[in-house]
Parts: structure tokens; C-alpha cells; sequence
């Protein structure tokens, strides 16, 4: 049995049917489709995402997407706050009755 070459890309459109055109190190763009596993377990691969491929010796336009990488941020920030902030000075002070 052939052996499948495995290689690098990022996809670069979302097409209908779960296939994506992704665009490889050195430039060359091919069709891709996702694998089983990928379909079943639900994982989610948009524009911009770094994926693992297989493809077949015999057709290199088409490949499978089988591993979705993972992103890697040289700065990472902290997730913003979607209810507002949380400083103490910011508040409203209770009121207070004085005698």
C-alpha cells in the first residue's frame, strides 16, 4: 500500500461541504476536505488556521485535513471582560444617612 504524504498548510477559504482551500509553505493551493475524526468529534476549522494534511501521491491538488494545529501567540493578553470592569474606585459608593 502507497504511503500518503503528510504536510502543512493554512486554510485560506471556507467552501461549501466542509472543504477548504488551503495554501501550503511553498505557495501551491489545493483542495481539502475534513477527515472522520475531525467530523465526529465536531471541530470547528476556519480562515486563518494552521492544519495538518494527507494527501496521495498520485493527486496533489486534493488532500485530507486531519489535525487542526494549534495556534501559538507570542503575546498573550488576557481575555476581555464582556461585563464591564471591576475596579473598586469605579463603583458607586452605598448611600449613607448622617446624623
Amino acid at each position: 500500500m502507497e504511503e500518503s504524504i503528510e504536510i502543512e498548510g493554512t486554510v485560506i477559504t471556507v467552501l461549501p461541504g466542509t472543504t477548504f482551500r488551503v495554501r501550503l509553505d511553498n505557495k501551491h493551493e489545493l483542495l481539502a476536505h475534513i477527515s472522520g475524526k475531525l467530523r465526529k468529534n465536531f471541530i470547528k476549522i476556519g480562515v486563518g488556521d494552521r492544519v495538518k494534511m494527507e494527501m496521495s501521491p498520485y493527486d496533489l491538488n486534493q488532500a485530507r485535513i486531519c489535525y487542526r494545529l494549534k495556534q501559538t501567540t507570542t503575546q498573550s493578553k488576557p481575555p476581555k471582560r464582556s461585563f464591564g470592569p471591576r475596579h473598586t474606585s469605579s463603583r458607586p459608593k452605598p448611600y449613607r444617612e448622617t446624623e
